[in-house]
């Protein structure tokens, strides 16, 4: 077989319309990065009936919104390998980024036994959690991505997904839900003056 007869097999994304301008593992990894955005979606009706804070109501109702928008955008450029009708949004959270550092006490937990006892702060975990799987689907994702339209909708949808997490983090954070431990100031020093900065790196 001659190198003109191997290459018969390989076309060039020029060649291919917009929609089939795919790599299978990219299609193996959006079908696992989307599947999980919609169980996300999902698990969300469940918890909404359980949330006893308006707060975390609130917060779950706009994250659903975005997502479910997010959603489309990557279905949209999926399918059509083109720029999607409506961009990758910015999502914008309602929380301060004040953080509040230090340990307390607390009593230790147990799993729940029923329904009836999930509460605001089992379910903002469970909202992390589906957040911080997306956000290392969609990263996976983008890595593997070869349509370049496809590939800038996962990589810009991340920075949101870490946003609603951050978010869901400061929420947990104010009650206590999310305890954040501190070094000693002089271990926090150390640590801090551990690395310098190159002297003159547009040099050669």
């Amino acid at each position: 077989m001659n190198h003109q007869q191997q290459n018969q097999n390989f076309q060039g994304s020029s060649q291919m319309p917009d929609y089939q301008s795919h790599g299978g593992h990219e299609m193996f990894d959006a079908h696992e990065a989307i599947s999980g955005l919609i169980g996300g979606l999902e698990q969300g009706l469940l918890y909404e009936q359980h949330i006893q804070d308006p707060e975390l109501k609130t917060m779950l109702q706009n994250h659903k919104t975005h997502l479910t928008q997010m959603y489309n955008t990557i279905v949209e450029a999926l399918n059509t390998g083109q720029e999607p009708s409506v961009k990758t949004q910015t999502y914008m959270m309602a929380q301060s980024n004040d953080v509040l550092y230090g340990m307390k006490a607390t009593q230790p937990k147990t799993p729940a036994q029923s329904a009836t006892e999930l509460n605001d702060e089992c379910i903002s975990s469970f909202m992390m959690g589906n957040l911080k799987s997306s956000a290392s689907a969609f990263t996976m994702t983008a890595l593997e991505t070869t349509n370049p339209v496809l590939r800038r909708v996962f990589a810009d949808s991340i920075p949101n997904l870490i946003e609603m997490a951050y978010e869901i983090f400061l929420y947990q954070n104010k009650r206590q839900y999310y305890q954040v431990p501190q070094l000693k100031p002089e271990e926090m020093q150390i640590y801090m003056n551990s690395f310098a900065p190159v002297q003159n790196p547009m040099q050669h």
